[in-house]
């Protein structure tokens, strides 16, 4: 896994800080979220909401690959991604906010995605509405950039399967499901 190109030396000590990518020379689909929500920070880990649909639903698109489970499960969890192909980080490197919800992001340090270096990239995937604010900037990456819908409970408009078949789409188009 590579570690964060936004140095986080240089950011405001009160503001609240992300998770480094989880990218590898091998990422083909790098989804970006906005900013984890307060469970995630807490445990430093993307996607940390038992309620959040991120897990589940890429169970769902690969069912032949159970997640792994137990001690050090987030480690394995985070290799299972990269074997895969896709890549996870999000816009935000920093910011202020109270609770989890993105409208409440304030003060926003976004990440320097173009500096990470993925030679087998082929398409970007914003998780949510936050998270493709920033896609003319993606854009400008050379690769097609979607915006899927949020997998967070606060989505409830889209159910599992509606969200399930949007992702899928996504994946199969380029080659990772």
């Amino acid at each position: 896994m590579a570690s964060s190109s936004a140095s986080t030396s240089r950011l405001p000590a009160d503001l609240l800080t992300g998770l480094a990518p989880i990218v590898s020379l091998d990422t083909v689909v790098l989804v970006l979220g906005s900013f984890p929500g307060a469970r995630s920070l807490a445990e430093r880990q993307y996607y940390a909401h038992p309620q959040n649909h991120f897990w589940k639903i890429l169970q769902a698109i690969w069912p032949a690959n159970p997640l792994p489970a137990g001690a050090d499960s987030y480690q394995k969890r985070s290799e299972w991604l990269l074997e895969r192909g896709l890549g996870v980080w999000d816009v935000y490197a920093a910011c202020r906010r109270e609770g989890s919800l993105d409208t409440a992001i304030r003060d926003a340090v976004v990440n320097d995605i173009a500096g990470l270096a993925l030679p087998k990239l082929a398409a970007i995937a914003h998780n949510g509405g936050e998270s493709f604010r920033h896609a003319g900037h993606t854009s400008g990456l050379g690769v097609p950039v979607y915006k899927l819908p949020s997998t967070s409970p606060a989505n409830a408009s889209w159910g599992f399967e509606r969200k399930l078949e949007a992702w899928r789409e996504v994946f199969v188009r380029h080659g990772i499901a």
